[in-house]
């Protein structure tokens, strides 16, 4: 088996169904979001059919989490142990009530939004480690792994990280203004998204891959890119075109 660790989404279901196409997985595959599901692109419904058909375990994204919290929803513990179950919805939701960070519009019909505030509520928390995932297995060298949105401060536990830091960390508040990653020492291999570029952001460290970013941009008309940590390996396909400005 493997695990495919998927990067942000933004609502390209096209794309999407092209990257588990050529993905294939297997009965025993595990197919994993880092967030980042539906703001911004084409089609958040057609995302949220595959992820629920392909049963898709995310981690909340800096939208989900604006999301959640607007509606009273989302978890006030790091490790998410308060979560809800999930709560009883009103059948349509104003306009506002699915906006993102920034006030990213989600583009869904009124009677439609309550079933996306309903699937945001099975989330994995703000953090996955591989010991979570039934049938994962460590990295190919034998070590530990785990998915975030955003990134971790080097050296410090996942659990005693902030919300904001997990879906929303870029950049260190140190003087030279370091990407997160570029300090970061493993030992674990982190996988995030939320920072684009047009090919995943690789960091080794004395010749291991401990860090790796899979937001390729696909809504800006980059690519979808997943990454499966058991075999090393990447898939990827083209955005069909452009559907946002950065």
């Amino acid at each position: 088996m493997a695990t495919w660790v998927i990067g942000d989404i933004h609502g390209c279901a096209d794309e999407l169904a092209a990257l588990i196409a050529a993905i294939a997985p297997g009965p025993e595959d595990e197919l994993v979001s880092v967030g980042d599901l539906f703001h911004r692109g084409p089609d958040p419904l057609g995302t949220l059919a595959l992820l629920e058909e392909h049963r898709v375990r995310f981690v909340l994204g800096n939208h989900e989490h604006v999301v959640l919290s607007r509606l009273g929803l989302a978890p006030l513990r790091v490790d998410a142990r308060d979560r809800q179950v999930r709560a009883p919805l009103p059948s349509a939701l104003d306009d506002e009530a699915l906006f993102g960070d920034g006030d990213q519009p989600c583009l869904v019909a009124p009677g439609d939004r309550g079933r996306v505030v309903e699937f945001l509520q099975t989330h994995a928390g703000f953090f996955l480690r591989r010991s979570s995932l039934a049938h994962a297995a460590p990295t190919r060298d034998g070590r530990e792994w785990f998915c975030v949105h955003a990134g971790v401060l080097p050296g410090l536990e996942l659990e005693k990280h902030t919300i904001e830091e997990l879906t929303s960390l870029r950049r260190l508040d140190e003087p030279s203004r370091p990407w997160w990653y570029e300090v970061y020492d493993g030992p674990e291999l982190a996988l995030f998204g939320h920072t684009p570029s047009q090919l995943p952001r690789r960091r080794l460290s004395r010749g291991r891959l401990v860090a790796l970013g899979l937001d390729t941009g696909c809504v800006y008309g980059g690519r979808l890119t997943a990454y499966s940590p058991e075999l090393d390996r990447f898939v990827s396909v083209r955005a069909a075109r452009t559907w946002a400005r950065a």
